[in-house]
């Protein structure tokens, strides 16, 4: 998650959770890190899928949203006439409900619903399996009236909206007394989570989940009890409170300090070693129940770890800890941070190192790694040079350890900027800055056309050949594009679902008609290049170095290796054919090679390997075993 001065206005003029972060976060410099452990070895292997699960598969219509499940989100009126929408109409048209007030798009789509749950996860899990995906990450999944639940109301239930009984388990939790993890029980939301766990496992992939500890939701139970009791509540120690109510006043004089401002988002109160006691343990009581479910020492039957929002807000001695709990229920548990802007206004990213060289977390989400790779492949009056672009990529590698930068999430979009596609049809704007149509009208929001789609083919193919772990966000694969949020969170594309075309502009502008569906050509392009990087170590944990930046022909080559094995990545990035040359080493010379993409053999000539390359396009190469 993320915020901007111009989000904070978001909130309030009911435009939504539109983050864009310029925020200052805190280094973690002064932290005395404690001995290091290497991120988990399924992690440096993983294919990485980010599930937005608001949006990816309606499996249960009987579960599906209403309007009183969205009381205390954003914005606070539910529209007279509200129903759930239509998974496939076309995304910028409003609804008869959303047209009668006159508020517009941006801020009727906040109180949108399409019933997206965890049942129809399960249903494409084999879906996610055949696209070489090994580990799926999940936006939060705690229960929360929002579309987006980064404003929980609680982290001991999975939204009730997400699993089968809705009424049901609004029941269980009313019989619980929250701040007592003895009273817990299984909601049948919690129980599907579980068996999504189970599936999960059972076709050998990870599941990781969405830590958003920082700060909660205005309907967060703890808090809720806060503005009833004011100073007699037992958990007024848990925020930051500015100021009581007075009784003896009409007057409601109540305030808090809300996350960056934002009251909607109240923060978790933090002392010089991070967030306080009370809340700490209940979060403690949080990460065993969804790491060990059944509590019998096994965590097979809980998640694979955590990625941990706005991380960089909060101490990382309270991250240290954390870790701490998560390796001591499964000492394979993987945590991945958000550690991004440091400086958004100046376009200033956070070197990950110091969070990564202690004891504090396996990765990041790799957005310095997007913003090097859009610029080189996308870019026009933006773009950088085959030598530059190498040059940025080995200090990006330089600045961590080996094992750390095989666990970077490497990713392109996310539900925080805009979509690939879109990033490729607005190829200089900077990277997540003023890429949404709210602060920039002139946004191209059209389809990708062939040729943008060919530079997202040859973005993938490096994408899951370099260093680090590929991240997948949901669609990508389908052909999905979008600005930034909250048009980079459509339903998800499926090819068993007819879509209405997008004619319609949110401020009536007009647009070209774009065709929406389900793109199989860049669907199977993404699936052949996962079983490439399953089938070949070389290209998950092996060592990496440059061959060729070739400025003039706009060509990078790299070469990949793991004890015997090589891998030669030949990207070319320039609009013509181009020959390349590969000097084999010694030990190579006598070795057959084979295009793993084609199965086409070839051999060197007098130790050079030709290759010649079709124009925004790659090759990948494989030499034989000797």
């Amino acid at each position: 998650m993320k915020v901007s001065r111009s989000s904070l206005a978001m909130w309030l003029t009911g435009a939504g959770f539109l983050c864009l972060g310029f925020i200052a976060g805190r280094s973690p410099g002064a932290y005395e890190a404690t001995p290091f452990s290497e991120p988990p070895g399924w992690s440096r292997n993983a294919v990485w899928y980010q599930i937005f699960p608001e949006r990816f598969r309606n499996g249960d219509r009987g579960n599906d949203p209403r309007p009183r499940d969205l009381v205390g989100s954003w914005p606070r009126e539910i529209a007279p006439g509200w129903k759930i929408s239509d998974w496939t109409h076309d995304w910028f048209e409003l609804q008869p409900w959303e047209r009668a007030d006159g508020k517009g798009f941006y801020v009727h789509v906040q109180q949108r619903r399409y019933g997206g749950d965890l049942q129809g996860v399960i249903d494409k899990i084999d879906y996610l399996k055949g696209l070489g995906v090994t580990a799926l990450y999940f936006n939060p999944i705690f229960e929360s009236p929002s579309l987006h639940k980064y404003d929980a109301a609680m982290y001991h239930h999975i939204d009730n909206n997400f699993g089968p009984d809705p009424d049901g388990d609004e029941a269980l939790w009313a019989a619980e007394r929250h701040g007592d993890p003895s009273t817990w029980r299984w909601t049948s939301a919690d129980l599907l989570f579980l068996k999504l766990i189970k599936e999960t496992h059972a076709r050998g992939m990870k599941l990781i989940i969405d830590g958003v500890f920082n700060h909660v939701g205005r309907t967060f139970w703890a808090f809720q009890d806060v503005q009833r009791n004011q100073e007699r509540s037992p958990y007024k120690d848990w925020f930051t409170i500015k100021r009581w109510d007075d009784p003896r006043t009409e007057e409601n004089e109540f305030d808090y300090e809300g996350w960056n401002g934002v009251k909607e988002l109240p923060e978790v109160r933090e002392d010089d070693r991070g967030i306080v006691t009370g809340p700490k343990e209940h979060m403690r009581a949080v990460v065993q129940r969804w790491m060990d479910p059944n509590g019998d020492g096994n965590p097979e039957d809980g998640i694979d770890g955590w990625r941990l929002d706005v991380a960089e807000m909060v101490n990382p001695l309270f991250w240290g800890e954390f870790r701490t709990w998560v390796r001591s229920i499964n000492p394979e548990g993987y945590l991945v941070g958000e550690v991004w802007w440091e400086d958004w206004n100046n376009e200033k990213m956070f070197n990950p190192a110091p969070w990564l060289k202690g004891d504090v977390f396996d990765a990041v989400m790799n957005y310095r790694w997007a913003r090097e790779a859009v610029r080189f492949f996308a870019g026009k009056g933006t773009k950088i040079t085959a030598s530059e672009f190498s040059k940025r990529l080995e200090a990006l590698l330089a600045a961590c350890r080996t094992s750390n930068n095989q666990a970077l999430m490497n990713l392109y979009d996310s539900h925080d900027t805009d979509r690939l596609g879109s990033r490729i049809v607005n190829p200089d704007l900077s990277y997540d800055k003023r890429v949404g149509l709210n602060d920039n009208r002139s946004y191209d929001l059209r389809k990708p056309e062939k040729g943008e789609l060919q530079t997202q083919k040859l973005m993938a193919l490096f994408q899951l050949t370099f260093v680090g772990a590929p991240t997948i966000y949901y669609g990508t694969e389908a052909g999905m594009w979008g600005a930034d949020d909250p048009d980079c969170r459509k339903p998800m594309l499926w090819d068993d679902l007819a879509y209405a075309p997008e004619r319609s502009h949110p401020f009536g502008t007009a647009r070209p008609l774009d065709e929406n569906k389900f793109n199989k050509d860049l669907h199977d392009w993404y699936s052949q290049l996962g079983r490439v990087r399953q089938s070949l170590p070389a290209l998950r944990t092996g060592t990496l170095s440059f061959v060729t930046t070739d400025d003039g022909r706009d060509l990078v080559a790299y070469v990949r290796e793991l004890e015997k094995e090589r891998v030669l990545v030949i990207l070319n990035n320039s609009g013509a054919e181009q020959e390349h040359w590969y000097n084999v080493p010694e030990d190579g010379r006598g070795a057959k090679w084979s295009n793993v993409l084609t199965g086409e053999s070839v051999s060197p000539v007098k130790g050079r390997l030709s290759t010649k390359v079709s124009p925004k396009s790659g090759v990948i190469l494989r030499q034989a075993h000797p």
